[in-house]
C-alpha cells in the first residue's frame, strides 16, 4: 500500500483566497480614485466656466435694455432693479425659464446732479447667490 505523501498534504485548489481578492479590490479602488479624480475636476470647472459665460450674456442683455431706455427715465426705471432667482426674462423666455433657474441679477444707476450728464449703470449677475458676472457702463446724454 503505497500512498503520495505530497498528495495527501497539499490539495491544489485554484482560485483567490479572501484575503488576497480584499486586497486586490482595496488597490483597484485607489487605482481608479487616482484616475478618476481629475475628470470630475474638469467638470466642475466646465460647469463654472458655462455658469459665467451664461451670467455674462444676462448681464450684458440687461445692460443693453437700460441704454435703450431714454435717458431721463433710466434712474427711475433701473435704479434698485432685481430679478430674483428663477424669475429672469431674456428675448421671451418666462419667468422659471430652465436654463435661469439659479441665476439672478440686479441693477444700480447712479447718478450726480451736478453733472448730469452722465449716468452710471451697474449690473450683477447671481448664480446659487454668487456674483458671476458684473458690468458696469457710462451712459451718456
Amino acid at each position: 500500500m503505497t500512498t503520495d505523501r505530497t498528495r495527501r498534504t497539499t490539495a491544489v485548489r485554484p482560485g483567490f483566497t479572501l484575503a488576497e481578492a480584499t486586497l486586490a479590490m482595496v488597490l483597484l479602488g485607489i487605482a481608479a480614485a487616482g484616475v478618476l479624480l481629475p475628470f470630475s475636476g474638469g467638470a466642475a470647472a466646465q460647469a463654472e466656466g458655462a455658469h459665467r459665460t451664461l451670467g455674462a450674456v444676462l448681464a450684458n442683455d440687461l445692460i443693453e435694455w437700460i441704454a435703450g431706455t431714454p435717458f431721463d427715465e433710466i434712474v427711475g426705471r433701473y435704479d434698485g432693479w432685481e430679478e430674483t432667482e428663477g424669475q429672469i426674462q431674456v428675448g421671451g423666455a418666462t419667468p422659471g425659464d430652465s436654463r435661469y433657474a439659479h441665476f439672478s441679477r440686479e441693477a444700480t444707476c447712479a447718478w450726480d446732479p451736478a453733472q448730469d450728464f452722465f449716468i452710471l449703470a451697474t449690473v450683477t449677475v447671481r448664480y446659487q447667490g454668487r456674483p458671476v458676472a458684473t458690468i458696469q457702463r457710462l451712459i451718456g446724454k
